[in-house]
């Protein structure tokens, strides 16, 4: 195991029950076919379940009731773990079947009933080859890493990795409610169990932040840090927040994703506390935008709470401008900035899912110009070895004419910007 993370015994979800709590219901995003199933008193009240969901649960969860699936906790005790629970759901393929008994150690299999339900019959839907693992997850090819950025060469303490002068990631634990068949820390989750960073960690992670006056920015990410109960979350916001040169808190999470009951009262009251504060959400393709999702990210940006999206372009699943148009249109009506279009990381049996940055810097093309500014990312590449993320932009750039320096815009057109002083473009 990296020495990155060291692990508590308890399980990070399963404290005390949350108390039920009644909230406004955010609205409901108009373009989807129809609308949320109505609930009766406090479960309507809690939170929506969308037509597609609710058929899932009573196929596939007949005893369940609306409001333990709307449960988060009881999302996460009753995930789908093992093939033989995969097999109740979904015709699992020669291919899947034979890459989840040849699986071992981290990055195990691991899907809430909810996201479930948005996974289809078709092997090659995008959600479903996200998150079933396949043998091309075990072919190995030049340039791929265990660790491709290099994180556990920069992690001065257990548990937190600092690489650039002024941030700090800190991994908080090593579990998620669903496991990405793409992750970075791909040798880090799901680990030797399912377990929370040890509070000493955290504490000396937290002190070697507050004795470095440089470090005005700290990431809170694992795992995922929402799998985390109130209390533990807590406890973390707090001691960091109490640092005086700590100027911004960020938390990385697809929690609201993949399970958005977890965005509940109790949650967004306790954000609340610690403004300013940051989240950014991972989402992959436009079939997460559900209604459910659409109040979990409603409820963080009520509590003031901006949120950005960070989205990894991945081979055959949201490679063409239609899919990546469509997910960023939904964002911004969900109030989510797309925020980065990552490269897919080298990470070690990666190749099926990754394109050449040829097309990644293809797409944005067809996306800057083409539509608004705010539905655009950055599109970065985090280089290997610990080098950063760098940005990836078209060359817009053709040369100089005199005083003009010329440029081309999004429609390829040549275009003269007068810059007498300037030496761009000069051979």
């Amino acid at each position: 195991m990296s020495k990155l993370l060291s692990l508590e015994e308890e399980p990070p979800s399963l404290a005390q029950a949350e108390r039920l709590l009644v909230t406004k219901s955010a609205p409901i995003l108009r373009d989807l076919n129809s609308a949320p199933v109505q609930l009766a008193g406090a479960a309507r009240a809690r939170f929506v379940v969308s037509p597609a969901s609710n058929e899932f649960r009573k196929q596939h969860f007949p005893g369940v009731k609306t409001a333990e699936w709307n449960d988060w906790r009881w999302q996460n005790r009753n995930r789908i773990r093992s093939l033989e629970q995969l097999e109740r759901i979904i015709t699992v393929t020669d291919d899947e079947r034979a890459a989840i008994l040849r699986h071992h150690g981290p990055l195990p299999i691991g899907v809430t009933p909810y996201y479930m339900s948005l996974i289809g019959a078709n092997p090659s839907q995008g959600l479903r080859r996200t998150t079933i693992p396949t043998l091309a997850e075990f072919d190995r090819t030049p340039g791929e890493e265990q660790d491709p950025l290099g994180e556990d060469g920069h992690s001065p303490v257990p548990g937190l990795v600092h690489r650039y002068p002024d941030r700090v990631l800190l991994l908080v634990t090593n579990f998620c409610s669903v496991y990405c068949r793409y992750c970075t820390r791909a040798r880090l989750v799901g680990a030797s169990g399912e377990r929370a960073l040890r509070k000493a960690d955290i504490d000396r992670a937290i002190e070697y932040i507050a004795a470095t006056p440089a470090v005005r920015d700290c990431l809170i990410s694992g795992g995922d840090p929402l799998s985390l109960d109130e209390d533990r979350l807590e406890y973390v916001l707090s001691r960091l927040r109490a640092i005086p040169h700590l100027e911004f808190i960020r938390i990385g999470s697809k929690q609201p994703v993949v399970q958005p009951m977890r965005v509940t009262p109790a949650l967004t009251k306790m954000l609340r506390r610690y403004h300013p504060l940051w989240m950014s959400l991972h989402f992959t393709h436009p079939d997460e935008v559900t209604p459910e999702v659409a109040e979990a990210c409603g409820r963080l940006a009520d509590a003031g709470i901006p949120l950005g999206s960070q989205t990894v372009l991945l081979k055959g699943v949201n490679d063409d401008v239609a899919t990546l148009k469509k997910l960023f249109h939904a964002l911004l009506k969900i109030r989510v900035r797309p925020y980065y279009l990552y490269q897919c990381d080298p990470i070690s049996g990666s190749s099926h899912f990754r394109t050449t940055v040829d097309k990644g810097l293809e797409l944005i093309s067809q996306l800057r110009g083409y539509t608004t500014g705010y539905a655009v990312p950055s599109y970065v590449v985090d280089a290997p070895g610990g080098g950063g993320k760098i940005a990836m932009l078209p060359d817009a750039v053709i040369g100089r004419d005199g005083n003009d320096l010329l440029l081309r815009n999004f429609a390829g057109e040549q275009c003269r910007y007068p810059d007498p002083d300037g030496t761009l473009g000069k051979p």
